[in-house]
């Protein structure tokens, strides 16, 4: 069983989760700069402010945490303990994820989302990226 933090503790773990700059991010930052493409960080003027914003293009990825947008691989799971907390803050973050998603397309971009656990696989990654940003739509 796994260590029982304070909540001081846990407090300090959760403050060092970072929404912007994540390990995952900037590996599909660098990825996507290697191959030649140059992008916005974060538009503010878009829903959701995607990660990564290809304006001439009108393509947009976002690099979604597995465990906090509830992703379907294994670390995308609910916490057993205080599932009275978790299930619906993250619920709602999938909820809010499928409503920028939806605004996206309707406004005419072309929408991408990286997981977490797709950043393992770094020749699969770069293989999507190429495919999803070579295209013309």
């Amino acid at each position: 069983m796994a260590d029982k933090l304070t909540p001081q503790q846990r407090s300090a773990n959760m403050a060092r989760i970072r929404a912007k700059d994540t390990k995952p991010e900037m590996l599909v930052r660098r990825m996507v700069h290697g191959m030649g493409f140059r992008y916005r960080l974060h538009r503010k003027d878009l829903p959701g402010k995607p990660d990564l914003v290809f304006g001439p293009r009108r393509k947009v990825i976002f690099v979604h945490g597995c465990f906090w947008h509830l992703h379907a691989c294994r670390d995308g799971r609910i916490p057993a303990s205080r599932r009275d907390y978790w299930a619906p803050k993250l619920q709602r973050n999938a909820e809010r994820d499928a409503e920028h998603l939806a605004a996206l397309r309707a406004a005419g971009w072309q929408v991408l989302i990286v997981w977490e656990c797709e950043t393992k696989d770094l020749a699969a990654l770069q293989s999507r990226l190429a495919e999803f940003l070579e295209t013309e739509e």
